[in-house]
Parts: C-alpha cells; structure tokens; sequence
C-alpha cells in the first residue's frame, strides 16, 4: 500500500509545481544526450554519459513527486481542532530541561522547514507532542537524549 503524504493545500500547490518544472527539463536533457550522441563514439563520451545520469536522476525526481501527488491528502485546517496536538497546529512549548520556549507548525515530511519553525510530524518531538492537550508535560526521545516540554499553547 501506498504511504499518505499528509500536507497543506499549500505544500500541495509547491510539490505540483517543482513536478511541472522537473517535468519541463526532459526536453532539455534529451537534446543534451542526441547532442553528446551526435559526437561520435559513445564508449568514451563523457558527455554523453554525463547527460544520461542527469537524465536518470530527473525521471528519479520526477516519480517521487508523483508519487507525492498521487498519494497527498491534503488537511483542511477548518476541519482540525485545538483540543490536542495534530497535524497543522501551532503548538508553543518550554523546553523543561533548558527553560526556552519554542513554537512550531507540525507539518508533513515534504513541508518540514526547521528554519521557518516547521516541523515534521515524524521528528521525535512531533511524534511526542501529538495527542496531547495544552498544560501536559511529554518525553521526547532525541538523539541527544530525553527532553521533556511542557506544552504550553495550541492554535491553527
């Protein structure tokens, strides 16, 4: 069975449009391999070879947003709620083990941006923080260990 990308509308509209661009380069790195053919021996053509890996690294591309789009469920945030922590929620929480406070959008893989405070729903914080509610203090099992937030706020 195919995996579920869980993402926003707008996650969505960016995915469709890196595929119409990835899709809008085959003609390019055809004409680059029937050029690099046109030179002759293609046993020694570096060229040539050069083009048909960037050729097979765009068809790679290319199936995995497929992929992306065929299997996207897009969350509808009129839909969610604030009770616990989900998919799309702003959650603000104090790191207990360093006293900070932090805020995040839990957001699917293809949207996760850490810089913009997007974070995956399959990060070991996310995974922590999802179905509990504001005031409940969770364990997040991290690389660098266990930290413990206390979530202070949910909203959309």
């Amino acid at each position: 069975m195919a995996e579920i990308h869980y993402m926003s509308q707008e996650g969505l509209d960016k995915i469709k449009k890196e595929l119409a661009e990835a899709l809008a380069q085959r003609p390019v790195i055809s004409a680059a391999i029937a050029e690099a053919r046109e030179k002759g021996d293609l046993s020694e053509n570096a060229e040539y070879e050069s083009a048909r890996e960037a050729q097979a690294l765009l068809e790679l591309k290319i199936a995995n947003l497929q992929n992306m789009v065929i299997n996207a469920k897009v969350l509808d945030s009129s839909q969610l709620s604030t009770d616990k922590v989900q998919m799309l929620n702003k959650v603000k929480v104090k790191n207990l083990n360093n006293g900070r406070e932090m805020e995040f959008t839990i957001v699917g893989e293809s949207e996760a941006d850490f810089s913009k405070g997007k974070l995956a729903a399959t990060t070991p914080i996310a995974k922590a923080l999802m179905g509990h509610g504001k005031g409940e203090t969770v364990e997040a099992k991290a690389p660098s260990g266990i930290i413990k937030f206390e979530i202070l706020d949910i909203s959309l």
